[in-house]
């Protein structure tokens, strides 16, 4: 793929463990690619498929979710009911021809500045390296 490709990333992250990392890494002076566009949710679980679908409808070349880990949700059940959806919108993806891999969920703890930063650029690289969304 062209060294060019700036892809469009959407980033849903809960207001409790991640948003928590978020501000570490800021205190950090880490920043994210700017890129990526970070949406806050009150948790995870929040988020129906609808809301993981229409960034690609949108044009966006991934999407991403980064709540909390699973022991550690204030909502109890909320990041597990986001990682049953972000594995729904993989399958139906790839009924669509759209490599799954272009959306991806991450458990991250209220510290981990370095790790909220690490995953925006991990979704980074693997959407540049799978290329722009292909429309028909």
């Amino acid at each position: 793929m062209s060294d060019n490709f700036k892809p469009k990333i959407v980033a849903f992250y809960c207001s409790n463990c991640a948003s928590s990392a978020a501000n570490v890494a800021d205190g950090m002076d880490k920043a994210l690619p700017d890129n990526v566009k970070m949406v806050q949710v009150p948790c995870t679980g929040r988020i129906e498929i609808l809301h993981l679908l229409k960034p690609f409808e949108e044009g966006a070349d991934g999407v991403y979710v980064a709540g909390c880990q699973e022991d550690s949700c204030q909502y109890v059940t909320g990041i597990t009911k986001a990682a049953k959806r972000v594995a729904y919108v993989k399958n139906t993806l790839e009924q669509l021809d759209i490599e799954p891999e272009r959306i991806n969920i991450y458990n991250l703890s209220a510290g981990k500045g370095q790790a909220f930063v690490d995953v925006a650029l991990e979704m980074n690289d693997r959407v540049r390296e799978l290329g722009p969304v292909l429309s028909e």
